[in-house]
């Protein structure tokens, strides 16, 4: 009975060719399940009643993965692409493995917008699941995992002792649009898109809720694999990435993998998957992709392309956490049209005024868009863009929404142009646009409530004074009732009256007093950070430490004196110096003295490997953040610019590198990547 199930899960789920209906395959499970009551002790995890889901679980565990899984560098455009495919073919032709007028085959696929995954079978049984997580270790959703009927919880024939596959859980629109019904009529969340309905899902602490939503699954990959059955000869033996061991696989293909799996009962996107030859092939199967896309039962944000040759694949190699062998080629931003219903202001911690646009809901790229910056006054200016207009909305690189530019043809009469408010909103203070600059700036200061709310956000930041627990619904209370009108207030709130707050349990408030107590002894440059003096980055605090180190003499400088400290120069040194001429702010750092805060010497550079060297970081590194890096970069005496110049010493590149990488190589500056720079941090 258990076989005959799977056999029509299999046919349905994989295959796409059920051969009985709904109904006779529900008959089928309810005699199976008075089955199994009668006799217990005959329940196999791997029955197919048992995807209903497990009990609930408090917390997710940690799994890390034997092979990491890797992302992909993207390319935008047809010319990223013939880069691509020219770095591949003269590679393989230096290898000796392509003749000078051939082209190398690729396998194809398109870009399921799901969540990857990672599944491990052990000796053909669903042993444990698991998510991307940040490619080294991810979360155990094996649970979960179980209840998708797609994915065989017992492998297809004979299989490797272990076998670790990789794949996208997504959810069918139609299905989404289901879940999406029922969930409206039992007055329940809506989800927004399929890609977050899928992941929400996977992260369900209870699985039976997952079991109830409808996920599919689509293997592209894999990852162990171990000894392989005597059926299944070694044909080729693959170097695993991030480790030094190696691997017998039965195929000496991409395709011939998929293949394989597809053998194994595991569902392969057959349909839409292809084998083409060279940049030509590669360019007509996205141009035939991105035509099919709106008829496709899911959605994708762009195509793969995979060198087909494992052994092709293996003299390409990888690069910090990409492989040099395979690209994801996005689909274009997409657009749509609304209308502008307003423009309003919103303030920032130093008092930026940036223009909103508030819009018709319109949906764009998979999201429900009612917002847009507009930058500031000339840029609305620049682009001509009225209330009333109906507007262009772009969601830029898939992820932030911009207004393009008006309908001009569909302009109304009377359609409103954008004047700069003379007054803040929130303060009433007067709001300035200083000579030579873009942005205008309310002039209230700290006595702005949205500036003092922003700048104490910015205090309890990672980088400044790192106060866990102070968040931004917190921060409103405190501001609103008047509570806290300057961070040297932080320091007195107790316990007991912060428990009082809306959402404040008495563990959080104590938490966060915790938290409090501990922000008192922040290293000099972190507190010269997390005073939010303009101008004043975190690296250029950490060096005015460095240079005087004692608030004190920072506080006595001169402007002159603050020229002397490192790349710093007139504008950021009369920052410095007019922050610490003002009354307010001396009284405020007074208060932080009084409140027991002391700011400890800042460490001096360790071996000085970078002293004096500027370099920039942009894209997604394997094993550190960009919090990480610079702080390692900066313990090293170097600095860390967020723009690519002649100047910058080195760039150090990840996953996804943009434009910077571009025009880092286009000036010819040194290009790292993580194991480069833990190498010239001698941290290798």
């Amino acid at each position: 009975m258990r076989a005959q199930i799977e056999h029509h899960n299999h046919l349905y789920y994989v295959l796409d060719a059920p051969q009985i209906t709904d109904g006779e395959y529900d008959a089928l499970m309810r005699q199976l399940q008075a089955l199994e009551a009668e006799h217990p002790e005959l329940v196999s995890p791997e029955s197919p009643t048992q995807r209903v889901g497990a009990a609930p679980v408090q917390a997710f565990g940690t799994v890390t993965h034997a092979v990491p899984m890797l992302s992909l560098g993207n390319a935008f455009s047809e010319e990223d692409v013939l880069a691509f495919a020219q770095r591949v073919a003269e590679t393989l032709r230096r290898a000796g493995m392509l003749d000078e007028q051939d082209e190398p085959d690729y396998f194809c696929e398109p870009k399921l917008d799901g969540l990857a995954v990672s599944l491990r079978y052990e000796d053909g049984r669903l042993a444990q699941a698991a998510t991307r997580g940040d490619g080294a270790t991810g979360e155990d959703i094996t649970s979960n995992i179980r209840t998708i009927k797609s994915i065989p919880l017992v492998l297809r024939g004979p299989a490797p002792r272990v076998l670790e596959v990789r794949g996208e859980v997504f959810m069918n629109r139609a299905e989404f649009e289901k879940l999406n019904d029922a969930q409206r009529e039992r007055g329940e969340k809506i989800f927004v898109n399929p890609r977050n309905a899928a992941a929400g899902s996977l992260r369900q602490l209870d699985p039976r809720i997952t079991a109830r939503r409808p996920l599919r699954f689509f293997a592209y990959g894999w990852g162990v694999v171990q000894d392989l059955p005597a059926q299944e000869p070694g044909q080729f033996s693959e170097a695993l990435p991030g480790t030094r061991a190696t691997a017998a696989l039965p195929r000496e293909s991409h395709g011939g993998m998929l293949a394989w799996l597809h053998e194994l009962g595991l569902p392969v996107n057959r349909q839409h998957n292809a084998l083409v030859r060279g940049a030509a092939g590669l360019l007509d199967y996205y141009a035939r992709i991105g035509q099919a896309r709106r008829g496709l039962p899911y959605d994708i944000d762009g195509v793969v392309y995979k060198l087909d040759g494992l052994a092709a694949q293996k003299v390409l190699g990888f690069v910090s956490r990409s492989p040099r062998f395979a690209v994801a080629h996005k689909f274009p931003a997409e657009e749509a049209t609304t209308v502008l219903q307003a423009i309003e202001v919103q303030v920032g911690r130093t008092g930026a005024i940036t223009p909103v646009a508030r819009l018709e809901p319109v949906f764009v790229g998979g999201v429900t868009v009612t917002n847009a910056t507009l930058h500031n006054e000339d840029e609305i200016l620049r682009k001509d863009v009225r209330i009333g207009d109906t507007v262009i909305v772009r969601r830029a690189g898939d992820v932030i929404p911009e207004v393009v530019g008006p309908v001009l043809e569909k302009r109304p009469a009377g359609a409103g142009l954008f004047r700069m408010l003379a007054h803040c909103p929130v303060c009433e203070s007067a709001i300035e646009r200083p000579e030579g600059e873009a942005v205008s700036r309310c002039t209230g200061g700290l006595f702005c409530a949205a500036q003092r709310k922003q700048s104490l956000l910015h205090a309890a930041g990672r980088k400044a004074l790192d106060i866990e627990g102070l968040g931004e619904k917190l921060v409103d209370q405190l501001v609103d009732s008047g509570r806290v009108k300057s961070l040297a207030d932080l320091f007195t709130l107790t316990a007991d009256e912060l428990a009082g707050y809306e959402r404040m349990g008495r563990k959080s408030a104590e938490n966060l007093v915790a938290a409090l107590d501990k922000a008192r002894r922040p290293t000099l440059g972190r507190l010269l950070f997390a005073l939010g003096i303009r101008h004043v980055g975190e690296t250029t605090a950490r060096d005015t430490a460095r240079h005087f180190g004692s608030l004190e003499k920072i506080m006595q400088a001169s402007e002159q004196e603050m020229l002397a400290v490192p790349d710093v120069g007139p504008v950021v040194a009369g920052s410095l110096h007019r922050f610490f001429q003002e009354p307010h702010n001396r009284e405020i750092v007074a208060a932080l003295l009084e409140q027991g805060v002391a700011p400890q010497a800042e460490a001096a550079a360790q071996g000085s490997s970078l002293a004096g060297k500027t370099l920039v970081l942009t894209g997604t590194l394997p094993t550190w953040t960009r919090e990480q890096a610079t702080r390692h970069i900066m313990d090293a005496g170097g600095k860390v610019s967020g723009s690519v110049s002649r100047k910058t010493a080195y760039l150090v590149a990840g996953e996804e590198a943009g434009s910077k990488l571009t025009k880092a190589q286009e000036l010819g500056v040194p290009v790292l990547d993580e194991d480069g720079l833990k190498q010239l941090l001698g941290l290798d």
